[in-house]
């Protein structure tokens, strides 16, 4: 098979390694990059595949401007939801590409140990079965792939996660200890879990790769950006000087902006991502702590 991959980051550049194994793979980057394999837009464009992983803050922008969709079979690899609109990726790619054509990918994959051939389990997610398991065929021999339907659940639980990571992280760098982290991201998947049950996701994403996985991975770990941004928060530090420190982009801060308007829009009760948000704002992370305890 021949992949074009969009996006040439971390994760871009992982996923392009791992597909390697047995497709001929392309990449494609808005910044231009001295890699191998690097192609130009219109010619990843004419790949058959293609995987994209632009951030969810830029993704509409940038389908609007660039993409021009040729019968492609696309595999959504980032994961959020856009801070200005709660719009979720489905709602902004299905504008650009029909459902028939679209999959997701979901589960725990930190892009370094994906670079070091380390075994992991992931989630290939779209309406059209056979085009889900078309992406999971294409995976490399250290990553088992499964396949599901639940778009929006693997959608819900692939950006919250990252928002109980920034908690995760808050908990970390106000050394808490590891009761409160291990409460603070089972109470962060039920929280997960009853804002999905709000828009229709089965339980079964949440208690499987795309949601416990992910979610344990991602908040337990200094690998993870949001995780980090969590621990600079607790350091007193502002989201530009964290910005500034990590030099690379941090889709749990976005996702926190979506979820408190959603949760406002819809009454909603989303305690932790409400205090990591108001902490994003310049709460005092102890006086969060405070409120979640009450």
């Amino acid at each position: 098979m021949s992949i074009g991959v969009i996006g040439a980051g971390k994760w871009g550049s992982a996923l392009a390694f791992a597909l390697s194994e047995k497709n001929d793979v392309y990449l494609y980057s808005r910044k231009q990059r001295d890699i191998a394999n690097f192609v130009s837009l219109e010619e990843i464009l004419s790949c058959e595949y293609l995987v994209i992983t632009v951030p969810a803050q830029s993704i509409a922008r940038w389908l609007e401007e660039f993409f021009v969709f040729k019968g492609q079979k696309v595999l959504v690899a980032s994961k959020g939801i856009e801070a200005t609109t709660g719009r979720f990726l489905n709602e902004i790619y299905k504008e650009h590409i029909p459902d028939e054509n679209i999959a997701f990918l979901s589960g725990p994959s930190f892009a370094t140990e994906v670079m070091q051939s380390l075994p992991t389990a992931l989630v290939i997610n779209a309406t059209n079965e056979i085009l889900a398991q078309e992406f999971a065929s294409m995976l490399p021999s250290f990553i088992k792939g499964y396949t599901s339907r639940d778009v929006i659940g693997a959608e819900i639980a692939g950006a919250y996660k990252n928002v109980i990571a920034i908690a995760a992280g808050i908990c970390d760098g106000l050394q808490l200890g590891n009761n409160a982290a291990a409460a603070l991201i089972a109470r962060g998947l039920v929280e997960m879990q009853r804002f999905g049950a709000f828009y229709g996701a089965k339980d079964e994403s949440f208690l499987g790769l795309s949601g416990a996985g992910d979610l344990f991975l991602t908040a337990s770990s200094t690998m993870s950006r949001n995780f980090r941004v969590g621990q600079g928060l607790a350091k007193g530090l502002s989201q530009e000087e964290i910005l500034q420190q990590l030099g690379e982009v941090a889709e749990g801060i976005g996702t926190t902006y979506a979820l408190y308007s959603l949760a406002q829009e819809h009454q909603l009760y989303l305690p932790i991502a409400k205090e990591v948000y108001e902490t994003l704002e310049g709460k005092d992370p102890r006086k969060s702590l405070q409120d979640l305890l009450k």
